[in-house]
């Protein structure tokens, strides 16, 4: 039996996000599993795990805006620049908490990052961490990010606990590791928690352990990830158009829609122009 639907993922650290899938694979029964915006092992919280006809849904999964809690840690340099890598530069001069708030005032709005060599952007066809791994290092342009907001939480030892809404594209490490510098003493990441993803939350999620082969009814449908797209049912003409990929007339319902059949199955994201629709992408089961 097909299972399709979005699983959310409660990631425990010391797991890759490719760990995780393959983990699933064999829980679910289901070869077809991907996911969407990738956790590094240190990191824990939320990954969006998309399950059958959903991984076709990838494109939209990958929120435009991501919440996470993390953990700067002051004085300390390194070249991945979170705790797990080799340390460069240690201070013991350490920033007040004052300090660091002050300093959170620059990171928000739409700020530069150079991405961090350890990542997986590609630069000539190879990875970026690929190429640091072998001692390597290429210049990286600089890329536009938007920090929404920062709360500063409070101190956890040596750490200072920060939250953090920013859109994609942003590596909370490079902006531990930034934060470091405009203070003067250094820094990284210390621990990193995705919260949120859209309107997708942690709290809603399971960990690898609690989730079973039975509990595919844990899986959000399809359509969860296209909540501003206003649904529409097809009459039967329409449908059968729909599902051969046809344009078909839909008079009156202009915009970004979500298709249904009549008995309520989620056939297609959509957009209808000037009375006609054409799919955008199917979801249906193909007989």
């Amino acid at each position: 039996m097909a299972v399709n639907g979005i699983l959310l993922l409660d990631k425990e650290e010391g797991w890759t996000s490719q760990d995780c899938v393959a983990k699933l694979r064999g829980i679910l029964g289901q070869r077809r599993i991907g996911h969407a915006g990738t956790l590094d092992p240190l990191a824990t919280g939320l990954l969006v795990v998309l399950v059958g006809r959903a991984t076709r849904a990838a494109a939209w999964a990958e929120a435009e805006e991501k919440e996470y809690v993390a953990a700067f840690r002051p004085g300390l340099v390194t070249d991945t620049q979170d705790i797990t890598g080799n340390r460069l530069l240690e201070s013991n001069v350490l920033p007040s908490e004052s300090a660091v708030r002050a300093a959170l005032e620059q990171f928000t709005g739409e700020i530069t990052q150079i991405p961090p060599m350890y990542s997986a952007i590609k630069i000539n066809g190879r990875k970026l961490y690929e190429i640091a791994r072998r001692g390597g290092e290429v210049e990286r342009a600089p890329r536009r990010v938007t920090v929404h907001s920062i709360e500063y939480l409070g101190t956890e030892g040596p750490d200072h606990i920060l939250r953090v809404r920013c859109s994609k594209g942003t590596y909370i490490r490079t902006l531990c590791h930034d934060l470091g510098q405009a203070l003067g003493c250094g820094g990284c990441m210390a621990a990193l928690r995705r919260t949120a993803s859209g309107a997708l939350r942690v709290e809603d999620a399971k960990k690898i352990g609690e989730i079973q082969r039975a509990d595919a009814d844990l899986l959000l449908p399809i359509d969860a990830l296209f909540p501003e797209a206003a649904p529409m049912t097809l009459t039967p003409e329409q449908e059968k158009r729909c599902r051969c990929g046809s344009p078909f007339p839909a008079p009156g319902y202009d915009g970004t829609r979500r298709f249904y059949a009549a008995d309520g199955t989620f056939l297609a994201l959509g957009r209808v122009e000037r009375g006609t629709a054409v799919t955008i992408k199917s979801f249906f089961e193909v007989e």
